[in-house]
C-alpha cells in the first residue's frame, strides 16, 4: 500500500485502503455498478461496510453480476436460493428490495443502463460534487441532493433507498468527492497524468 494521507475511515482494513483508494469517490457511470451499489448499500443498512465488502464477490456471483434484466425474473426459488447463502445477508427483506428494485429499473429503463446512469447523475448536474472537507465531522450524511435522489427511486419503485443510502451511494459512485482535503484521492490532490 501506498504511504500516503487518507481518510480516517479507510485505515483500518487493507480491504478498505483498496476500496478507498480505487473505488470511493472517483466518478462511476457505469449503470450496471451503480445498480450494483444500490444493492449493496440497501443490504449495508444497519451493517459496517466492510461486511458488505467481504461478501461483494459473492453478492456478484450470487446475483447474476447485478443483471437488472435478470435479477428482475427471480422468483420465490430464488430467495430461498439467495436466503440460504451465507455467502451473502440473509435478511429476505433485502434480498426481496434487490428483486423489487431490478424489477422498478427494468420497468422504467428497460435494459438500458446509460439511461440508469444518467437519472441518477442528473441529480447533481452531470458532475461530481467536489466538497472541501477538513474533518470526519465536516461530513453530513444526508443533502437535499440524496433526499430528492431517494424520493425520485421510491416513486419509481425502489426500496431501502432513504435519502442516507443515496447520500453513501452519491459517494461511492463519486458523485460527490468527500475525501478529506488532505486525502491523497482528494480531487485538488489527484495526480494529472
Amino acid at each position: 500500500m501506498i504511504d500516503v494521507t487518507r481518510c480516517p475511515w479507510s485505515t483500518k482494513d487493507p480491504l478498505y485502503i483498496t476500496y478507498h483508494d480505487e473505488e470511493w469517490g472517483i466518478p462511476n457511470r457505469d449503470g450496471r455498478r451503480l445498480f450494483e451499489k444500490i444493492i449493496l448499500e440497501g443490504a449495508q443498512s444497519g451493517l459496517s461496510w466492510i461486511t458488505i465488502l467481504k461478501k461483494r464477490e459473492n453478492y456478484r456471483r450470487l446475483f447474476d453480476g447485478f443483471d437488472p434484466v435478470k435479477v428482475a425474473a427471480y422468483g420465490e426459488d430464488d430467495v430461498a436460493r439467495l436466503m440460504g447463502d451465507a455467502g451473502i445477508i440473509r435478511n429476505q427483506a433485502k434480498i426481496r428490495s434487490a428483486i423489487k428494485n431490478a424489477k422498478a429499473f427494468v420497468e422504467h429503463f428497460g435494459d438500458d443502463e446509460d439511461a440508469f446512469s444518467d437519472f441518477l447523475w442528473g441529480f447533481v448536474g452531470g458532475e461530481p460534487i467536489v466538497n472541501q472537507r477538513k474533518t470526519m465531522e465536516d461530513i453530513t450524511a444526508v443533502t437535499d441532493a440524496s433526499t430528492e435522489m431517494s424520493k425520485a427511486l421510491k416513486n419509481l419503485g425502489f426500496s431501502f433507498v432513504g435519502p442516507t443510502t443515496c447520500y453513501a451511494l452519491m459517494q461511492a459512485a463519486g458523485m460527490v468527492d468527500d475525501h478529506l482535503v488532505e486525502c491523497f484521492c482528494h480531487t485538488s490532490n489527484r495526480l494529472v497524468s
